[in-house]
């Protein structure tokens, strides 16, 4: 929303006028996800702007291209923040997308270091009754002074991005997205939402786009997995994703299609090898064996699966991943579980087993790396 210019006069508001800031008049949004943050300021900006006033909301953008143009975007809010229309009223400002607090070159600059310590100064001593100030923040260096005193006061929420190197981030990711689907009229299939997601990955901006587009695509119909195959741009988690799916599957053509192309884009051997095969093998093998020895049934119902876990002995299940809580991250473990039917766990074995000489040939040995994993994946799936 572009920031209203004005030609009517204005009066700045003096000193004494102004009031020590509380939780109601400032509000922080900062975190890694920059689509949930500028979401959550909108709104708010929405909902206490003055209505039918178009001086009501001003709003200032917050990226800075170096220290003094930062120090120039700082004063600009300070300056709107003072400045109150001619006819008095409330009024909202909103320093928008900023960067300026984070710890990119510009940030921890002397020149901006200074401003931002002026800046926080006057946020806690001058702003004027009637006005209320938003900051959305696409960096954020919690370990600086502005943001201890700043959060001392204000009303502050985060928004991070899940992370998808931690067991268990697909289930998290789903349950957003099954909430934003329902609000738009989607439907998913049976396991295409757990496909979608793989596909997409965890970043709000990308998820919000992609289902805009099978919005559009699939209309009310179901959405199937041929339908997130055509539609969906993979991500490099997907890309990841997609590599392991063709493992379980054993389709080693598609397997190799999918390694080159990485390789093509730059991504590193090691990379691939770590982030999309050990981990897929090691889940594999984890389910199968687990599944087996304990004859679990794995059919379509996840909360039965989980509740069978939960059941064993706490010395067959110490090995397994787990989630921040400490409890276990049994969603991965029933997805690899249903995809483990065209493997034997002696197959598995042996496949962790080269995935290892594998790892310790690229590292130690001149060998070229493209034929590493080309040998590997057709020793696991041929």
């Amino acid at each position: 929303m572009p920031a209203k210019k004005t030609t009517r006069k204005k009066k700045t508001a003096s000193k004494k006028a102004a009031a020590s800031a509380g939780s109601d008049q400032l509000y922080l949004f900062y975190g890694t996800d920059e689509a949930k943050v500028k979401e959550a300021a909108l709104k708010l900006s929405q909902k206490i702007a003055p209505k039918d006033d178009e001086f009501g909301l001003e709003i200032v953008n917050g990226a800075a291209e170096n220290s003094d143009h930062a120090t120039r975007i700082l004063a600009q809010a300070h300056e709107a923040i003072q400045t109150i229309p001619f006819f008095g009223g409330d009024k909202v400002v909103w320093l928008q997308s900023t960067n300026i607090f984070g710890t990119n070159q510009t940030a921890k600059s002397e020149t901006t270091l200074k401003a931002v310590e002026s800046f926080s100064e006057q946020l806690q001593t001058t702003i004027p009754p009637d006005v209320k100030v938003i900051i959305s923040a696409v960096e954020m260096d919690k370990s600086r002074r502005f943001f201890k005193q700043i959060s001392k006061f204000a009303t502050t929420q985060a928004f991070d991005k899940v992370d998808i190197s931690k067991d268990g981030w697909e289930a998290q990711v789903m349950a957003v997205v099954s909430k934003r689907a329902e609000k738009m009229g989607l439907t998913f299939g049976y396991g295409v939402l757990d496909r979608f997601v793989m596909t997409a990955g965890a970043d709000t901006s990308v998820l919000n786009s992609e289902l805009e587009k099978l919005s559009l695509y699939c209309g009310s119909r179901e959405v199937t997995e041929q339908d997130v195959i055509d539609m969906v741009t993979a991500t490099h988690a997907g890309v990841i994703f997609e590599i392991g799916e063709a493992i379980t599957r054993k389709d080693l053509p598609r397997t190799l299609d999918l390694i080159e192309r990485q390789l093509r884009r730059g991504e590193g051997p090691i990379g691939i090898l770590r982030a999309a095969i050990i981990p897929k093998i090691r889940g594999l093998l984890h389910a199968k064996d687990l599944v087996t020895r304990h004859n679990l049934s794995v059919g379509r119902n996840f909360r039965s699966f989980e509740a069978d876990v939960a059941r064993l002995p706490e010395a067959e299940t110490a090995h397994l991943p787990r989630k921040k809580d400490g409890n276990l991250s049994v969603y991965p473990i029933f997805l690899s579980a249903q995809a483990t039917r065209k493997f034997s766990v002696p197959e598995l074995v042996q496949a962790l087993e080269a995935c290892l000489e594998a790892d310790l040939r690229l590292v130690t040995t001149q060998l070229d790396h493209r034929l590493v994993l080309c040998q590997l994946v057709t020793k696991i799936l041929a």
